[in-house]
């Protein structure tokens, strides 16, 4: 169930929510929503307003334009973005203080990796035993951010909630970006997808970038890739055929290439439903049961097989949250808990779920290709608090990467011995976003439009690729 979000009233919202159930939780319930009959005139041959399948093919075209003049040699063809909302506790995860006083170091103890001298928290054995897969990062500035998916997921220190309607200022999400300037790997594919439950509360689109680069909700499109109930594919070719007919004397007439495009984009459109292929990418059924075994039968394993196969059948990027402000750990006082009660026993579920989701893009080739980041928006404050947990913290947060040519096996940055304060290699969100950018053979130099005309740089601000990442 998709849930209304605005920005005043979001944060008390979250908290007082008790009720929400996951999409994906293990009722055995369809992974994401049924869809209408009406879909395909809809999104194809009906030209409603709107996102449209036609529109899908044009947005791909000028991807395709923007890609060839950019003149740069990829590392990534995707990105998969873990979104941990909420803020994760960077000093209960991996950022431990263990020689700090006990209500600063929390209940953890730390435990060794698979590279020396790297340590993390006792409830991540699991990612703990892959270290040398990961670019851990310990000083990543999170004062431009807040309670929101709005910075980090658009990367941009300006781009922020504003509690006037106009979440971002109108900068783009990176995986809208992405839409525009590289689109899908695979014709017919979407090229930004969403997995959460509320894209409204965990999920950043197109600002000013435009409608056809938002993301395309995944828990409501089972059904929409489908041929609808009574319709048959020679059918529907008879149909296809008619609109030639009686499209051809315009046609002869009419000289507009645009008219000609859309034509080409429509056909396009039809065939991407008729051939059943995207349908196929959104249906983790497809998987053997030991796959789906493996990832886990729950909201997190659950949207973490689904964007494996959508990268795997050619989706460039993928935005997944397990639930809206899971990681949001105030204290025992509120919905998600404190750190003992609340923190603990979410993490062996996250770790093998990242666990899992790493080796299977290993083992079937694509992490050498797939951009994996897993982050929130902040990290907690050093100190636990008088309710067991720890409030919003600003000034640094912690965060993975792996995959698509970033080197395992390495810490970047230092905090103080609290954990709240950056020391060393203080790094920000434009430069997470240069990174992200090069690596998909993006310009970060490039220009967009904004309503108002104004070419607005990919990247503003003093911002640099993250050098210990190539």
């Amino acid at each position: 169930m998709t849930q209304s979000f605005s920005p005043q009233n979001a944060h008390q919202r979250h908290h007082a929510s008790s009720d929400l159930l996951s999409q994906f939780g293990p009722q055995g319930r369809s992974l994401i929503k049924a869809g209408s009959r009406r879909w395909f005139l809809q999104m194809g041959l009906g030209g409603l307003a709107g996102l449209s399948a036609s529109q899908l093919m044009q947005q791909q075209a000028l991807a395709a334009a923007e890609k060839a003049t950019s003149g740069k040699n990829p590392q990534a063809k995707s990105v998969i973005l873990v979104w941990l909302s909420g803020g994760p506790s960077q000093v209960d995860m991996w950022d431990m203080k263990p020689n700090a006083p006990q209500e600063i170091r929390g209940p953890f103890s730390p435990i060794a990796t698979s590279v020396p001298g790297i340590e993390i928290c006792e409830h991540l054995p699991k990612q703990a035993a892959m270290m040398d897969k990961f670019t851990l990062i310990r000083s990543m500035d999170a004062t431009a951010s807040n309670h929101t998916p709005v910075t980090f997921q658009a990367a941009n220190p300006k781009s922020q909630r504003t509690n006037k309607g106009i979440d971002g200022g109108g900068y783009p999400s990176m995986g809208s970006v992405t839409a525009k300037f590289r689109g899908a790997n695979e014709t017919g594919m979407p090229p930004y997808v969403a997995l959460a439950d509320s894209l409204a509360a965990d999920i950043y689109g197109a600002g000013e970038l435009g409608h056809e680069y938002e993301p395309l909700d995944a828990m409501k499109s089972k059904g929409k890739f489908d041929m609808p109930a009574g319709v048959q594919i020679p059918r529907m070719q008879d149909r296809d055929q008619l609109r030639q007919e009686l499209d051809r004397f315009r046609k002869q007439t009419e000289t507009s290439s645009s008219l000609a495009f859309h034509d080409r984009y429509v056909q396009e459109a039809y065939n991407m439903v008729s051939s059943g292929q995207i349908a196929d990418a959104f249906d983790i059924n497809k998987e053997p049961e030991s796959v789906r075994n493996e990832y886990g039968n729950n909201s997190f394993g659950n949207k973490s097989l689904l964007a494996r196969r959508l990268v795997e059948a050619g989706v460039t990027w993928v935005t997944l949250s397990d639930a809206w402000g899971h990681w949001d750990h105030h204290g025992d006082d509120v919905r998600w808990g404190g750190i003992e009660k609340g923190l603990a026993p979410m993490l062996p579920e996250f770790d093998h779920g990242i666990a899992t989701l790493i080796n299977d893009l290993e083992e079937r080739g694509l992490l050498d290709t797939t951009l994996v980041l897993i982050l929130g928006e902040f990290g907690r404050g050093p100190v636990i608090n008088k309710q067991a947990g720890r409030d919003h913290w600003t000034p640094t947060m912690s965060m993975l990467m792996a995959g698509a040519g970033v080197p395992g096996g390495q810490v970047i940055g230092k905090t103080d011995r609290r954990g709240g304060a950056i020391l060393e290699r203080r790094l920000g969100p434009g430069d997470l976003a240069t990174t992200v950018f090069t690596k998909l053979g993006i310009d970060p130099g490039q220009y967009w439009i904004n309503h108002s005309g104004r070419p607005i740089p990919l990247v503003e601000g003093e911002a640099e690729y993250i050098r210990e990442l190539s």
